[in-house]
């Protein structure tokens, strides 16, 4: 039996996700947990900088933080939509609340994470939906 060498992930291959979290050591952290586990991060620490970045349409999930420098993370995402986004959005926030859970989802937020979050939660978060075969 020979074994064939298993080839990192391309970043063609790879799922495009923007991070947009003004933690540095965090936005760091999550940056290389999601990159090790399979996708092509593009970090930022404000919204600002990541509606500037010209790779928007290419990107297809958002993990934001709440709280931003400039903006917060469901303004973030409306901006996105706005633009004719579609991707999948998560938001992260250390100030969890029922009105802030209806306002993230009636954004688009596909759901609303309290930091902080065991990797293998927003992990969960970000894979596809799966649907049942009829």
């Amino acid at each position: 039996m020979s074994l064939l060498p298993v080839s990192p992930p391309t970043p063609q291959s790879r799922p495009g996700l923007w991070l947009v979290e003004d933690d540095d050591a965090l936005r760091r952290a999550l940056q290389l947990m999601l990159f090790n586990r399979g996708f092509d991060v593009r970090a930022f620490p404000s919204a600002a900088h990541a509606l500037a970045d010209a790779a928007a349409d290419r990107i297809g999930v958002l993990v934001a933080d709440y709280r931003l420098p400039d903006s917060d993370g469901v303004a973030l995402l409306r901006a996105l939509r706005g633009r004719g986004w579609a991707g999948h959005a998560v938001l992260l926030t250390g100030f969890p609340s029922p009105t802030l859970e209806r306002e993230a989802r009636a954004a688009g937020f596909a759901a609303v994470l309290e930091k902080p979050v065991p990797h293998h939660r927003l992990i969960a978060e970000l894979q596809p939906p799966v649907t049942p075969a009829r």
